[in-house]
């Protein structure tokens, strides 16, 4: 199969696991995608773009002529853990794993959703409340004995990346967040299959329900932690906004208040998850997205 892939994706590859194992991994890509489409008999239509940042997608057609989608990533973005979760959502809130018994195989093959229509293309006011009642249908138990890392595990290399910031001008920043870290971790309320990543731009849609997530990168624990994510959805329209200070602070609140999850839990880990991704973004040269989110956190 002749294609090239996504240039945001090769270019996020390699700033989240190296140069060495994002080449290696795009060397092998169109072995990986030849193999697997041959194996299902599928007929490929074309591969999404821009796509996304750890995985390539193709739109493809299965045997019975159905519309599916059919999503490679390299082993270190850990696909066999979104197999998990998607097993166990069920379709339930999110895009349905088109082979739900299968333990291992090259990709995911799922129901193929509208890409090219996300919660960002609604009003903000009608998107935050359709992202929450979409979130809240993720917010299971966990499968027993399941291989998910929890929040504490997944924020502890966070918060170890973060330490060299402590002797710049973000220092006050990252110390609040990693404060508030650390208070948060000390009396966690509840266990739960997380998300991980959401935000408006995973919420697509689709036939079989109006909105579907897609993209998790599952985790276990309290809900304050997957809802932080979305509070500074379109963070770059709150910069600009003349009151976007007192927005922020209110989206906090009314998130909180819609999910009945505590609102100062929701705030810190507002805080903690703004400063670590806008370090992280500045770390990889992503300047403008660092400042953005920087500047949200220092509201907070």
């Amino acid at each position: 199969m002749a294609f090239e892939a996504p240039e945001r994706l090769v270019r996020a590859l390699g700033e989240t696991y190296g140069d060495d194992v994002a080449a290696g991994w795009l060397g092998r890509l169109p072995g990986l995608a030849d193999a697997a489409v041959a194996e299902r008999g599928l007929a490929v239509d074309r591969v999404q773009a821009p796509g996304g940042r750890s995985s390539l997608v193709l739109l493809v057609r299965r045997q019975d002529g159905t519309a599916a989608a059919l999503k490679l990533a390299p082993a270190e973005a850990r696909p066999e853990l979104e197999r998990a979760a998607l097993r166990h959502w069920g379709g339930w809130g999110a895009a349905q794993l088109l082979e739900p018994d299968a333990e291992t195989g090259e990709g995911l093959l799922l129901e193929r959703l509208h890409s090219e229509v996300s919660l960002r293309s609604l009003p903000e006011a009608k998107a935050l409340l359709e992202a929450a009642g979409t979130l809240r249908r993720l917010w299971v138990e966990p499968p027993a004995g399941h291989g998910f890392e929890t929040v504490g595990e997944r924020t502890d290399r966070q918060a170890a990346a973060m330490d060299g910031a402590l002797a710049d001008g973000t220092a006050a920043l990252a110390r609040a967040a990693l404060a508030a870290r650390a208070e948060l971790l000390a009396a966690p309320p509840e266990a739960l299959l997380l998300h991980g990543n959401f935000r408006q731009s995973k919420v697509l849609s689709g036939e079989r329900t109006p909105w579907l997530t897609v993209g998790p990168e599952p985790v276990v624990g309290e809900r304050a932690y997957d809802l932080a994510r979305l509070v500074r959805d379109r963070v770059e329209d709150l910069i600009a906004a003349p009151s976007g200070a007192s927005q922020a602070r209110r989206r906090v609140n009314k998130l909180a208040d819609a999910l009945d999850v505590d609102r100062e839990r929701l705030h810190g880990w507002t805080l903690f998850r703004a400063v670590e991704s806008g370090l992280r973004a500045r770390t990889a040269g992503r300047t403008q997205e660092a400042e953005l989110l920087l500047e949200f956190a220092g509201w907070l």
